[in-house]
């Protein structure tokens, strides 16, 4: 075949490549990608079919290759629980305790795969501002055309807020997210035992606290999990599920069918401190290097460089530096002399939440 596509010219392909440069940082595919179609408008078909081939060969050689298609075997592997027979319970309707940032990113969730919640914050004005934060970022939505007005009018509808735990008693799973704190988690999960119907899956969205502490709380630690949803959570698709030491095998299959529905790459973990995730970025080595002296926008900009979509830096900034500041604090463990998490608590710097 010799026929020639006409060229758009060099300026679109200079374009494409930046915004997948942006987009998709340190991918090799997707720049072969473009070199594939610039290729397949300026020159005969056969030597367009060359350069494929040669780029694809490079890609399929390559350690990026590799490690796709290890994350894909991965992702799905984790979702596999061997020996699990249980078939999870009803999942119609969410309970979610906490309107903060994490709370409402879990409703959002949720909503989007078609579960009616109930969102409960026991202090009205952070309920009204939480509702207000989810309606923004539906508005966003709308703004870039991904959503449109009738879709999000319908996601809110199934979004109701609350300040009355009585409310929670239909819901058939209720995920808290406060802060962390081991007494308050305790109080909730007590109070969750006196109203939540029997069976209704009770789970704390804690990134490091142990789940049978929490659990000790109520009368049915066989129902009660941990589902530590990464921020913000309407985003971000890692879900570890934490099993306690009496955690039902139904509520496990129920943990682990909801991070489906919700679209979440759904892990199953073990009752540790911090977990996996966490535990992993604790030995990232991200403070340690802030601590040498290096500043926060040269340890993201290596980060961000290497293809993370976002430095530990900034991520920390997001989530909010109260997170950890605050467990050191009550811990007695604090020292803002010495470590800079502690001394930005210290002087009320929380981060963007």
């Amino acid at each position: 075949c010799d026929v020639t596509a006409k060229s758009p010219g060099n300026d679109v392909f200079d374009k494409k490549r930046k915004q997948y440069a942006k987009a998709r940082p340190g991918e090799a595919a997707p720049q072969a990608i473009i070199t594939c179609i610039a290729a397949s408008t300026d020159r005969a078909f056969d030597q367009g079919m060359q350069v494929e081939g040669k780029e694809f060969k490079l890609l399929m050689a390559g350690d990026q290759s590799k490690a796709l298609q290890y994350m894909f075997f991965a992702e799905r592997e984790c979702a596999k629980i061997p020996g699990l027979s249980a078939k999870p319970g009803p999942m119609e309707h969410v309970g979610v305790i906490g309107a903060g940032l994490m709370g409402g990113g879990i409703a959002m969730c949720c909503a989007e795969a078609g579960m009616k919640v109930t969102l409960l914050d026991v202090d009205a004005k952070n309920l009204e501002r939480g509702m207000n934060v989810i309606k923004k970022n539906y508005q966003r939505s709308v703004e870039r055309k991904s959503k449109t007005q009738a879709k999000v009018d319908a996601l809110l509808s199934l979004i109701q807020p609350s300040t009355k735990y009585e409310d929670f008693a239909n819901c058939d799973i209720v995920v808290e997210a406060v802060y962390e704190n081991m007494d308050l988690k305790k109080k909730i999960f007590a109070t969750l035992d006196q109203v939540c119907k029997p069976g209704c899956m009770l789970a704390s969205n804690t990134s490091y606290l142990n789940i049978d502490a929490i659990a000790s709380a109520t009368k049915r630690p066989e129902d009660v999990i941990g589902c530590h949803f990464f921020s913000p959570a309407n985003v971000m698709k890692l879900l570890e599920n934490v099993r306690g030491t009496k955690t039902s095998p139904k509520t496990i299959a129920t943990a682990m069918a909801f991070g489906k529905k919700i679209k979440k790459i759904t892990c199953l973990v073990g009752n540790c401190h911090g977990f996996i995730a966490n535990r992993t970025m604790g030995v990232s080595g991200g403070m340690a290097l802030l601590h040498q002296g290096l500043l926060p926008h040269q340890i993201d900009a290596a980060a961000e460089a290497y293809g993370m979509k976002m430095g530990p830096m900034r991520m920390q900034d997001l989530v909010g530096l109260d997170l950890f500041g605050r467990i050191n604090a009550t811990s007695g463990k604090a020292d803002p002399s010495k470590n800079v998490i502690d001394a930005m608590y210290a002087a009320e710097r929380y981060g963007q939440k």
